[in-house]
């Protein structure tokens, strides 16, 4: 190796079907739990496809309505501006075939998208916000509530992230007992949410290249798209490993978590309740006698 050809050892990789200039990713199963909380996901994605019939068509619902979503956030959807003009492609050439655009570009801020897909309508609920905060999480809950008729049932599939099992967010939804439920991805397992493939689709069909001359103008153009999407709303149907699942033989109570917590994705708090927050005394102001 110390005297071979670079043209010999490109031989000798292409051979071995070898290519080391390139880096291919996968997502490592971590936590003990990663295929109980999968078969969880599993469950509901059964019993979402059991909600249509061989012609696909959604059937009525039997008892309570449940209106289940896939959701997720995209932060930190830099709003970008160019330093010069684009130039348009020049035909019959071919080092100018494209449109040119210069390299350089202008930082205006950054957005972040919360997101759902409904997963029986295929309607797709966007809203962009400045921060990514434990607020804003709550904010789409509200959204939600008044989105959908009340005595429904609001079940969502989402990840663990902290501002889904914050105080301020269980705050909230003890506020509707009842309405909201949810349904925790594994570690690791965000392949699992059918809104990442929607987020996948969006960042190659718009985001990919885009310049814009301000934030707002990034955020117009974001509800834009959902505006063109809903037009004409496809369901998503998930179809992995669902052959395994009966639904007659699985406890969905066991899988749902109607009021959340720190630790929610955990099953022995799955039903603890927040704290009552304490109030801090005013300055001067007497103890308890």
């Amino acid at each position: 190796m110390a005297v071979v050809t670079e043209t010999t050892l490109r031989k000798i990789l292409a051979n071995a079907k070898i290519r080391p200039f390139k880096v291919s990713y996968y997502c490592e199963k971590r936590g003990p739990d990663f295929d109980s909380k999968m078969h969880d996901i599993l469950v509901i994605y059964k019993q979402v496809s059991l909600q249509f019939d061989e012609d696909g068509n959604l059937k009525p619902f039997e008892g309570v309505p449940v209106h289940t979503l896939s959701y997720d956030e995209k932060p930190g959807m830099q709003a970008l501006d160019t330093t010069a003009g684009d130039r348009p492609p020049v035909p019959n050439t071919d080092k100018n075939s494209a449109i040119c655009r210069d390299y350089e570009y202008v930082r205006l801020g950054a957005l972040s998208l919360l997101a759902a897909i409904d997963l029986l309508t295929g309607e797709a609920i966007p809203l962009v916000s400045d921060t990514h905060k434990n607020s804003d999480f709550v904010c789409f809950l509200k959204m939600l509530d008044t989105k959908y008729p009340q005595g429904d049932k609001i079940r969502l599939i989402l990840d663990n992230h902290s501002a889904h099992t914050s105080q301020e967010t269980q705050k909230y939804l003890n506020t509707v007992p009842g309405r909201f439920e949810f349904v925790f991805t594994p570690t690791h397992g965000s392949w699992l949410n059918m809104v990442e493939g929607f987020f996948s689709k969006m960042t190659k069909q718009m985001l990919n290249g885009i310049r814009v001359s301000s934030k707002e103008e990034l955020e117009k153009r974001i509800y834009k798209y959902f505006e063109e999407v809903n037009e004409v709303p496809i369901p998503y149907h998930w179809s992995y490993q669902l052959d395994d699942i009966d639904i007659e033989k699985e406890d969905l109570n066991q899988i749902i978590y109607e009021v959340v917590n720190r630790k929610a994705a955990k099953a022995a708090d799955k039903d603890k309740r927040a704290p009552k927050p304490r109030t801090r005394k005013k300055r001067g102001e007497s103890g308890t006698q």
